[in-house]
Order: C-alpha cells, then structure tokens, then sequence
C-alpha cells in the first residue's frame, strides 16, 4: 500500500550556526554605552551617529535572533525531522527514535514495530543458519519529512478549504484501501480541495461492511493532516444533491497537471467531485513533496483504532516474546486462485473447484487473460504454494525449529494445503493459536479486522516472506523499509520455478543457488530506477524493479547532507508506540494441523 522521504543527514546533527565574537567586540566597542569614561563633549560627532548606532544593533540583534529560531525550529508543525544515526546503528536503536516521536501527543506518531532480536547465540546454530537470521544493512538511511517552502505557503489556504470537496469511494481488501486513501490524500492536496471521510465499499469477495472510523483512528487521521489537506466528516448542507455524477475512468498513472486540467473546472463551479477506483490511478513518480505526503500518510496519519492496536500488540508480544521469528504472507485462499488464473497442485479435484468459480467469475481473473496455467506458473505469477515456500526457506538457511507465524485468510484445501510446510517447520502458529479464548470472538466475521491483525504481527516479525506479491506483501516491504529496512524476502518466482524443477541439484547445491539468487532481494536500500515508474507502498526488487507500493522515499545518510532518492513502495502505516515485552513469556501451544 508501489513513504516520505528517507534523507542523507549531515555527520553532527546537532551543528549550531557559529557567530564571530569579534563582530559582538566590535559592536559593543562602537557602541556609546560600551564605556563609562567616554567623554562626549570630546566627540562632537557621536550625537549624530547615535541613532544609526541604535539601528544597527537592532538590525544585528534581530537577525541573530531569527538565525537562531531557524535552526532550532522544526522545518513544519507536521514535519518529521530527520534523525542522523550512524549506518552501524542497531534495528532497536531505530525503535527508540520512533518511540520519541509515538510518545508526543501530535501528528509525528508512528507504527513502530518490536525491535528485532538479531543473530541468535545459539552455538548449534550453522554459519548459514545465523546468516539466515542477520538484519541487512540499513546504510544509515532515515526517515525524514521535512516539506519545502512552496509547499508550506500553500497550506495555509488548502487546509482552510470550505467550498470544494473531494469524495472518494474505495474499495478490496484492507491494505487495497489504504492505498486508495494515500493516493486520495495526495489528489485533495493537488485540486486544493477538503478531502471526506473515504467512503468504503462493500467488497463482493470479503464482504466486510466496516467503515473508515471502524478499522482507523479518524481523529488522528483528520489532526495529523491538519497542515496538509483539511478532513470533513461529511458534506456540508450547501452541497448535498440528489443526484451526482461519479467518476470510475480515470486513466493509469495519471500527473497531477491532468487530474487539474480535468477536475479543477468541475470543482471550481460544482464545489464536489466524486471519485471512484483509484487504484493505481495516480502517478507513482510525482514531485518531492506530494511524494513525502504519501509516505506522512501511509505511516503517520493512518492509523489502526485502539481496539485492533491493542489486540494486534497482544499476539505480536505473544510472538515476540519467545525470540525470533518469521512471518509469512501465505496467498494460498480460493479467492488468490480463482484471481490468479493458477492450479493449486492440491490435484484435479480442487483444481476443478477452482476452474469452476473461474468461469462463472471471469471478471475476477486479474491479467494475462490468454496464458496458461502452466505459463503462468513459469512466468512466476502463481502464489507460492506451501511445498515452495517451505523449499524456499529451507534453501535460504532457516533453521528446522523457526517458529514462523502465518499470516492470511483460511487455506484452500485446509489442513492439506498446509502439510507439507508443517512437516518441514512444525513451530507453526496463527493469530487463532495465539489469541485466548474469546479475543476474537467480536472480529469473526470482519476480515479487516483480522487482516490488521495479521499487519501488526507481521511488521514485528525478524523475517517477512510473501508468497504472493499482493497489497498486503507490498505494504509490509515498504513499511519495515520506513522503519529501519527489517529484512524482507522477495521470492523470485521466475527463477525459483526452474529450481524447483531441477531434480539433480543436491540440498547444498539448491541452497547454495536460492541464496546466491536472494542476495540482493533481503530488504537492503536499492537506487531507484528513474527509468520505471515505482508504486507507493513497497521496495523495489533487485533486478527489474517492479511498479508497487509508496514510492519517492527518501533517505538520508549521517555522513552526508544530500538528500538520495530510493525506490520504496510504502503501503501502509499503522502509528503505534513500540512495543515492550510483557514482564512474565507466554508461550503459546505450537499450531498442530487439527487447529488450522
């Protein structure tokens, strides 16, 4: 949910602007004050220089002043300053700078995930094990939100706006909501209109008829982006209609001169436009500002209620509290294969099932409409199943006793789907093992709730693999990129398919291949590729970097002030405190196959 800034901070954070003591000297000495024994009737002139004397120690003074307001003033009420930590900084030391920030009553909160645990000192553990365990290196970037002047001046008036109004109906899951509402944000600032509540539809799939205020802290929401865009609970009386046109075509990509040149008549005389199917609607590549609005959106403004927070934090800490431990986004719902156009190698009688939904739902098949089922497969456009994922982690050096949690809906196929990762790894767990009795009871049938749930626990974890590049894996690349670059495995699904098919490779051979292929997909800051657009809410991958996410982070490093561009899709943001571990471990049962 394909954030803000990260930029390069100077070496000493803490530099003050250094005055000359001579020019004071000078001053004070030029001054008629400066001595007690001057004889004035010996200077005839001093009269007449009295008052240019005066002026200029005022002029002086207040410049001084207004020199020093700068520099210790933060650059906007709602600008993230930037932290200069030094490249060797630890994850946890990340946490603690973010903590700072949750801990103020204001817009500079943020979601902050447990800090990582790092290499386990496990002495059984294998060079390739505690490697598997290691964090990337964060090359010292930051976040930093810090808005221009232009931007600034502009705000007063746009956040005061009470003739035009956006509205913006969203719709799929949870974090395919929350990526229209980044992107709504953004299209309010650019039309200079107050931006309602977005309206949440119903999804055919899901079926969860939670509204905004239900799923995210909407006073935080509206004061978090009080400098930027004004947010209106409803429309006012002076601009209800019985009927009004809405807007469902709005072409790919699109700049924020073409969203004026098209809206901005409409609005002017209309004072409403209403909006519909925003996804990936606007560009990803658009100018500093509006970018590190995304990311102030995506990881500041959106905000989980306290319910979801609280429960969330509760299963996350259960997790955490044991050590390290994996989270892995398994796509392997009906709806994934009924969308993705692929067999669930579950055999012919599910894949009949499948088939089946298909035909009678063909507008649920996303793309590639004319390939097969097998060239999808080798295209790497298929979710991973279990077996490959297992496979996968093995091949990467996960130890056989890694508890990994699994986050997403319930398997097709149910136990089955899940054998074989359970046989491979049996420290297994879900948010249903995990939660006590009755905590889930009120969110059963709210997918939303649940996939915040999963959000909140998968943020934390040491490792986060996908086995499908949906909203969710999108979202979660690029928030752990914003808070310290959390590692993060992008399975390779192309290349892993030829792999997987090669029976003559041994264990160390094929491990030996899945790591060298992973290298530079763990997560670490890449250079973004000006030549292809990114999305706004998630990192790019290695090779051909793919459009996704929360795109135009910025970063900077302490060892320099200039400010680097890097290619991260942010999705999603959740702004929580960090999370502190209970004083007494739980431990919860491990996840048998009779309670998936």
């Amino acid at each position: 949910m394909q954030l803000i800034l990260m930029a390069k901070a100077p070496k000493n954070p803490w530099r003050i602007p250094l005055v000359n003591p001579s020019l004071f000297t000078q001053f004070v000495a030029a001054s008629p004050f400066s001595s007690p024994n001057t004889n004035f009737r010996n200077r005839p002139s001093s009269s007449s220089q009295l008052p240019l004397i005066l002026l200029l120690s005022v002029f002086i003074l207040c410049t001084f002043f207004a020199i020093c307001a700068f520099t210790f003033y933060p650059i906007s009420q709602h600008s993230i300053l930037c932290s200069a930590v030094s490249p060797s900084s630890s994850l946890a030391s990340l946490s603690l700078i973010f903590s700072d920030l949750a801990k103020q009553d204001g817009p500079s909160s943020a979601m902050v995930p447990l800090p990582a645990h790092g290499v386990p000192a496990n002495p059984n553990l294998s060079l390739v094990e505690r490697d598997f365990w290691r964090q990337p290196d964060d090359e010292g970037y930051r976040p930093c939100l810090g808005f221009g002047l232009d931007y600034r001046k502009m705000s007063g008036k746009i956040s005061k706006e009470k003739r035009k109004f956006l509205v913006v109906v969203v719709s799929g899951g949870l974090n395919q909501q929350r990526r229209q509402i980044v992107d709504a944000v953004v299209m309010a600032r650019i039309l200079e209109a107050a931006l309602v509540v977005p309206v949440f539809e119903v999804h055919r799939v899901w079926g969860d008829e939670s509204e905004f205020a239900d799923i995210f802290d909407l006073e935080h929401f509206r004061k978090t982006l009080q400098a930027d865009v004004r947010i209106v609970s409803s429309l006012p009386a002076t601009h209800l209609v019985s009927r009004q046109s809405v807007v469902d075509q709005i072409p790919y990509q699109v700049s924020p001169m073409w969203l004026r040149a098209r809206f901005l008549h409409q609005l002017n005389n209309e004072g409403l436009l209403i909006l519909k199917g925003l996804e990936s609607r606007l560009s990803k590549n658009l100018p500093s500002d509006l970018q590190k609005l995304r990311c102030k959106v995506a990881f500041h403004a959106l905000r989980f209620t306290s319910p979801i927070n609280e429960l969330g934090n509760k299963i996350a800490r259960r997790m955490w509290i044991e050590g390290p431990y994996i989270a892995v986004h398994l796509r392997i719902e009906k709806d994934a294969w009924v969308k993705t156009g692929c067999l669930t190698g579950l055999g012919p009688e599910h894949d009949e099932i499948i088939t089946k939904e298909r035909e009678s739902k063909p507008d649920l098949l996303t793309d590639n409409l004319n390939l097969s089922n097998s060239a999808r497969h080798l295209s790497g456009l298929c979710p991973l199943s279990a077996l490959e994922v297992a496979r996968l982690l093995k091949g990467l050096g996960a130890p056989g006793d890694a508890r990994i949690y699994l986050a997403g809906g319930k398997p097709f196929g149910g136990n089955r789907a899940l054998e074989s990762l359970v046989h491979e790894f049996p420290n297994i767990f879900t948010k249903q093992s995990l939660a006590r009795e009755g905590e889930l009871t009120p969110y059963m049938n709210k997918p939303s709730f649940l996939a915040a749930i999963d959000y909140i626990v998968s943020l934390s974890s040491d490792v986060f693999v996908p086995s499908h590049g949906g909203n969710m894996a999108k979202t979660i690349q690029g928030h752990r990129a914003f808070v310290g670059h959390r590692k993060y495995i992008k399975p390779n699904k192309r290349m892993m398919v030829m792999l997987l098919e090669n029976v003559s490779l041994t264990e160390e051979e094929f491990g030996r291949t899945m790591r060298r292929l992973h290298k530079y997909s763990l997560g670490q800051p890449e250079p973004r590729n000006e030549s292809t657009s990114s999305a706004l809410l998630r990192p790019p991958r290695a090779a051909d970097l793919a459009n996704v996410g929360v795109d135009g982070l910025g970063f900077v490093r302490p060892e320099t002030s200039q400010t680097s561009t890097y290619r991260h899709h942010l999705v999603r943001d959740i702004c929580l405190p960090p999370l502190s571990p209970p004083r007494f471990a739980i431990r919860p049962p491990p996840l048998s196959l009779s309670t998936v």
